[in-house]
C-alpha cells in the first residue's frame, strides 16, 4: 500500500507526546458533536483499482460515510476502509494508525499545530482536483513554504442557540437581544419565572469530558478572539501562530457571560462537575431556552424544536451589537504522501465523488451544513444561514482563535479543574485561580509544547 515504511514510535515518547494534543482538539473530536463513540472500522470492496483508508474526525457522520464508502467501493471496484476516531481521541488514534503498514490515505490536519506535526505526511494539494473544486480557500491549511497541506471540506458556526417560542411565551422577543445587557435582561427574567413558565433559561454546561469543550473551547474563544483583535472585532488583526503568552484582557467579559449561563440554568452550578445532564435533551424537551452549540447539531435539534435561531456570544465588549457568530473549521482533508500513487489517486477520486456526486454530497451536507465545493449540494442548515445573514448585515465574524490553544488537552484540563472550584463556590479567590489557569496556564503549556 505504501511506497516506503513510516514510523511514529519516536513521537510517542518524551516531549513529542505532549505535542500530540496540539493537533486536533479545539472543538471536541470535536467539531462539536456530543458523540463519544468510535464507529467500528469497516472495509468494503476488492481493491482492484486501489485502496482508500479514511480516518474520520467527526463521529456524528460515521453512519453516513460508512454507507457512502460501501456504495463507492462497489461501484468503482476500490477497497474502502473507514475508521472513525472516538470524540477527543483523534490525535491518539492517528498516531497509532500512522505507525501501521496500512496507514490512512485520507486523514485530517485541521489547524496550524497539526500542520507542524503532520506536514511531513501530507501530499501537497495545490493545483489538485480537490483544491480546484473548492469555492473558497479561506479554511485551507498551508505550511510556511506555501504547501497546501489540507483542504477544508466543511465549515461551521457556533453560538447561543435559542428556542424562539419559549422566549415569546416568556413575554419577550428574540429581537430584543442585541448585546449583553439585553441578553441578560431576557435570561434573568426567564430564570426568575421558570416555575410559572415551565422552562428555564440555559441548558446545563456540564464540565465532564463530553461537554466541557463548550466552555474551555467555544466560550473561551470570545476572550481569545477579542484579545487577538485588540478589542475591535471588525479589525483585521489575527494571530498567525500561537502567541507565547496571553494577557486575559477580556476575561471580565468571559465572566459576564459565564456567570449568566451557570446561574440561570436548568442545572445548578455546583452540579456541573459530574456531568450527565444531557444539555441537548434539556433543550430538545423544551426545558431550556438557550443552549451552547453549533451548526453540526442543527439537523438533530430541529427535529424536536422547530423554531430556533442562533445568537452571538454577547459579553459586554464595546461595539458588540455588530458581532456575528463564531465561524471556522477544523475539518480539513489531507492525503498521505507516503501512500502509493495508485492509492493516492483512488483517495483523490473518492474525495471528488463525495463533493460532486449529487446524492453523496447531499447526504454529507445534511449533516455537515456547508461543503465549500462548486458541485456540492446546497445547504439547508438554518443556523449557517443565520450566520450569513449577520455577515451580510455588516457584522463581524468571530474567527476560531481557540484553535491556537497550546497543548490543548492539558491546558483545558486546567481550566476545567479551576472552573469546578469556582462553580462550587463563586468567590474572588476561586475566580483568581481560574484566571491563573487561563493566563499562566497558557504560557506554561506553550513552553512545554515548544521545548
Amino acid at each position: 500500500m505504501f511506497d516506503k515504511p513510516i514510523s511514529r514510535k519516536g513521537f510517542l515518547s518524551g516531549t513529542a507526546a505532549v505535542v500530540a494534543g496540539l493537533g486536533l482538539a479545539a472543538c471536541s473530536g470535536e467539531s462539536g458533536s456530543d458523540s463519544s463513540k468510535s464507529g467500528a472500522g469497516k472495509t468494503y470492496g476488492s481493491g482492484k483499482n486501489g485502496t482508500v483508508y479514511w480516518l474520520n474526525f467527526k463521529p456524528e457522520i460515521d453512519e453516513t460515510i460508512q454507507k457512502l464508502g460501501k456504495k463507492y467501493a462497489k461501484a468503482k471496484d476500490v477497497k474502502v476502509k473507514i475508521v472513525t476516531a472516538a470524540s477527543g481521541d483523534y490525535e491518539k488514534t492517528l498516531t497509532s494508525e500512522m505507525d501501521k503498514s496500512e496507514a490512512p490515505t485520507i486523514f485530517v490536519i485541521g489547524n496550524q499545530a497539526g500542520v507542524k506535526e503532520w506536514n511531513d505526511y501530507a501530499l501537497d494539494l495545490k493545483d489538485t482536483d480537490i483544491a480546484k473544486a473548492q469555492t473558497t480557500d479561506e479554511y485551507n491549511q498551508y505550511d510556511d513554504s506555501g504547501k497546501l497541506v489540507s483542504v477544508g471540506y466543511c465549515y461551521e458556526c457556533y453560538g447561543i442557540v435559542a428556542n424562539v417560542d419559549n422566549i415569546t411565551k416568556a413575554g419577550h422577543s428574540v429581537d430584543e437581544i442585541k448585546n449583553f445587557d439585553t441578553l441578560k435582561a431576557v435570561v434573568e427574567d426567564i430564570h426568575k419565572n421558570a416555575k410559572a413558565n415551565g422552562f428555564d433559561a440555559f441548558a446545563a454546561t456540564d464540565m465532564d469530558d463530553s461537554s466541557s469543550w463548550r466552555v474551555t473551547g467555544h466560550l473561551a474563544n470570545l476572550e481569545f478572539f477579542y484579545e487577538e483583535h485588540k478589542g475591535d472585532g471588525a479589525s483585521e488583526d489575527k494571530w498567525k501562530e500561537t502567541p507565547a503568552t496571553i494577557e486575559g484582557t477580556y476575561l471580565p467579559n468571559f465572566k459576564n457571560l459565564y456567570d449568566l449561563i451557570i446561574n440561570n440554568s436548568v442545572t445548578a452550578p455546583d452540579q456541573l462537575a459530574t456531568g450527565g445532564h444531557d444539555p441537548a435533551q434539556q433543550f430538545k424537551d423544551g426545558k431550556a431556552t438557550f443552549y451552547l452549540t453549533g451548526s453540526w447539531d442543527y439537523a438533530d435539534i430541529t427535529k424536536s424544536v422547530k423554531n430556533t435561531t442562533m445568537l452571538p456570544y454577547y459579553c459586554g465588549v464595546k461595539g458588540e451589537e455588530k458581532a456575528g457568530l463564531n465561524n471556522g473549521t477544523e475539518n480539513c482533508w489531507a492525503i498521505n504522501k507516503n501512500a502509493s500513487k495508485k492509492d493516492q489517486k483512488a483517495s483523490m477520486d473518492f474525495l471528488m465523488w463525495l463533493v460532486s456526486d449529487a446524492e453523496a454530497s447531499k447526504a454529507l451536507v445534511e449533516q455537515l451544513g456547508i461543503m465549500p465545493f462548486k458541485d456540492a449540494a446546497e445547504s439547508t442548515n438554518g443556523w449557517l444561514k443565520r450566520s450569513a445573514e449577520y455577515t451580510d448585515a455588516g457584522n463581524y465574524v468571530m474567527d476560531w482563535a481557540t484553535n491556537f490553544e497550546p497543548n490543548v488537552d492539558t491546558y483545558r484540563a486546567g481550566l476545567v479543574s479551576a472552573l469546578n472550584d469556582y462553580n462550587s463556590k463563586q468567590n474572588d479567590e476561586n475566580w483568581d485561580k481560574f484566571k491563573t489557569a487561563f493566563v499562566d496556564g497558557w504560557a506554561t503549556q506553550y513552553k512545554k509544547a515548544n521545548a
